[in-house]
């Protein structure tokens, strides 16, 4: 259609940059509220009225085969600009794809949805990030037939985070499952929602929806609310209906459930071992419950579950998985997108070649990520030519994907301005929300002779070592200098020493040496295992007579390698609001309100359970 009838991309994110409210295409006109018509119920969520379905369709016909198969595809790219990236990301870009930008890729492929990565330098900062969104959305309304693209990322909060400072970054799920408060939920998913749509994001692979029972899970942990599938059910439902309210599309995952694994599907193919009885009861129960919520999409696992289907391949590929259950006993029939295609875990049985046609068959309608676009959108578009796949098929999917674009309302507004980022983006009212927030989730485990809260009369000077794990993006960091700093702004003075996850003699001895002029330490623990040197730098602290907290900046199992500890709090992960609400805690400001959400067993005989789900003390 003639470019004149299509708004212009806004040049900047500045406030006094209006972009157009003229519609998108003169084809789609009334097509949000035609769709939305027969949407009345949450089960009815993904139902489109006859009228709306009628103009995308029409769409679709119009479309030739190759943009029919870009749609399908949610890509990568490099750079903080749709058209300008630095040199660096133009090189990685040919690498990789073949194309120079964000704007040839869309040109060359059709993609019908980017995805935002912190080292695809995609997140510098949200006026950065709303202009490629903008400049996204001009590359691919500027092309002939052109529609309004899925940008998406993964902001879960806590320790999986996109976009950081300034936006407001909240406490991660499991510390969300230790407040237990759906309210909450809600409240997360209503405030990150706003203001990543506020930034052109209009879609977030979060929230998850996995029941963590295995404390090994490498790949899950503190992502998950917990490990009671009734719990985590309320808080997911809660967490979608917070997003989607904001106009952002929520995303539950990892279907069929990826909470009992020891195998990071990454780098493995994990095998799930619960039975079909044992999954109604557990790992279903979170994905039912997104389902009544109207979910807007749902992500696939890249597991193998013989349970459900016995073929050996992974629930991504696995036409009983997701047609047979998630669409057909489930009954759902919203957008299903792969988990990352370039993940071991999918590409382990199969070529990158059949992957994607495979997870096309299986039922999937967006295939994220592949390693090598060319071969995944070639492989593609050779199995309809070849007749493996029909075009109809495609149609199927693209016609969910455009109800999707639809009910966000792309179609009218597929842009973002400079003003809805400095009124939304890190507000002032957002972040004291994920402050106290923050403070009902802090749970403390162990507390004897009343140690807790610490007085700043009897221990002002504090001496806070331990482990310093790379910071979730976007947050200050490392985590001994940001628990010093907010002590200290608490009236003690604190000294900050980094210990590292595997502290070594000399350094153990360094914070020994340091501790004999404190009144107290605390010790950040990451996942102490028993025969960590974090567990050593423990005892050595302790012996020397000094008041010892520890703060399990991660998975809340630490405590039971460390039982000669006076006092531990649990946080769930080490960004900045957690840290400061735990030395709020500390400091006796707030009483400790958490519980624990998943249950920590004993380090010497894992059946016996040490502390239970729903434990914690308070002041």
């Amino acid at each position: 259609m003639p470019d004149s009838t299509r708004p212009s991309a806004p040049t900047s994110t500045k406030p006094s940059a209006r972009p157009s409210r003229r519609t998108v295409l003169a084809a789609t006109a009334g097509l949000t509220a035609a769709l939305a018509a027969d949407a009345t119920a949450a089960g009815a969520a993904h139902a489109a009225s006859p009228a709306g379905d009628r103009r995308l369709n029409a769409l679709i016909s119009r479309m030739t085969l190759e943009e029919k198969v870009g749609q399908l595809f949610v890509m990568r790219v490099y750079g903080h600009s749709a058209t300008d990236p630095d040199q660096a990301d133009i090189d990685a870009n040919l690498k990789e794809i073949g194309v120079r930008t964000a704007a040839e890729l869309i040109a060359r492929y059709r993609v019908g949805g980017i995805i935002y990565f912190t080292w695809a330098h995609n997140t510098r900062d949200p006026h950065q990030i709303a202009a490629l969104s903008n400049g996204i959305q001009h590359a691919s309304l500027a092309q002939p037939r052109g529609l309004p693209v899925l940008v998406t990322t993964d902001q879960e909060h806590g320790i999986v985070c996109r976009v950081g400072k300034p936006a407001t970054l909240f406490p991660g799920a499991m510390a969300i499952g230790a407040g237990g408060s759906r309210a909450d939920a809600r409240t997360l998913g209503r405030i990150s929602g706003a203001e990543l749509r506020a930034i052109g994001i209009n879609q977030d692979y979060s929230p998850d929806a996995d029941v963590n029972v295995n404390p090994a899970n490498p790949v899950i942990g503190v992502r998950s609310f917990g490990a009671d599938p009734e719990a985590v059910a309320g808080l997911v439902a809660a967490e979608v209906k917070g997003y989607q309210g904001s106009g952002v599309a929520a995303t539950t995952k990892h279907f069929p459930g990826h909470g009992d694994t020891a195998v990071d599907s990454h780098y493995g193919f994990p095998v799930i071992t619960h039975s079909r009885e044992l999954w109604e009861k557990l790992d279903a129960v979170p994905f039912r419950a997104s389902i009544r919520a109207g979910i807007d999409c749902v992500m696939t696992a890249h597991i193998q579950f013989p349970a459900l289907d016995d073929s050996g391949d992974p629930a991504t590929l696995s036409h009983p998985i997701l047609t047979g259950i998630l669409r057909g006993e489930l009954g759902y029939d919203g957008v299903v997108v792969t988990d990352s295609l370039g993940m071991e875990g999918v590409r382990t049985k199969y070529g990158d070649d059949r992957v994607p046609v495979l997870a096309l068959k299986a039922g999937v309608d967006q295939l994220l990520n592949p390693p090598s676009l060319d071969v995944a959108w070639n492989a593609v578009l050779k199995a309809v030519r070849e007749g493996e796949l029909t075009e109809a098929r495609l149609d199927e999917s693209i016609l969910r994907i455009l109800r999707l674009k639809a009910r966000l309302g792309l179609f009218e507004e597929p842009y973002v301005s400079g003003a809805g980022v400095d009124r939304t983006v890190g507000t002032r009212q957002h972040l004291a929300e994920a402050d106290r927030i923050a403070e009902r989730t802090t749970t403390l485990l162990a507390n004897e002779g009343r140690l807790l809260p610490l007085s700043r009369r009897t221990h002002r000077r504090l001496l806070v070592v331990g482990a310093d794990p790379a910071s979730p993006s976007g947050t200050t960091g490392p985590p001994t200098g940001v628990l010093a700093a907010a002590l200290t702004e608490l009236g003690f003075t604190a000294t900050a020493l980094s210990t590292g996850i595997t502290p070594s003699a000399t350094v153990i001895d360094q914070a020994v040496a340091a501790a004999g002029d404190a009144d107290a330490v605390v010790v950040g623990t990451y996942n102490v295992t028993a025969g960590s040197a974090q567990r050593t730098l423990v005892e050595r602290l302790l012996a020397t007579g000094r008041p010892v907290v520890a703060v399990a900046v991660r998975n809340p199992y630490d405590i039971a390698q460390l039982p000669g500890v006076p006092a531990c709090l649990a946080t769930y992960s080490w960004t900045d609001v957690e840290l400061r609400a735990a030395a709020r805690v500390i400091a006796g400001r707030v009483r400790p309100r958490g519980r624990l959400p998943v249950p920590v067993q004993r380090a010497d005989d894992p059946a016996k359970v040490l502390y239970p789900i729903g434990y914690g003390l308070s002041y």
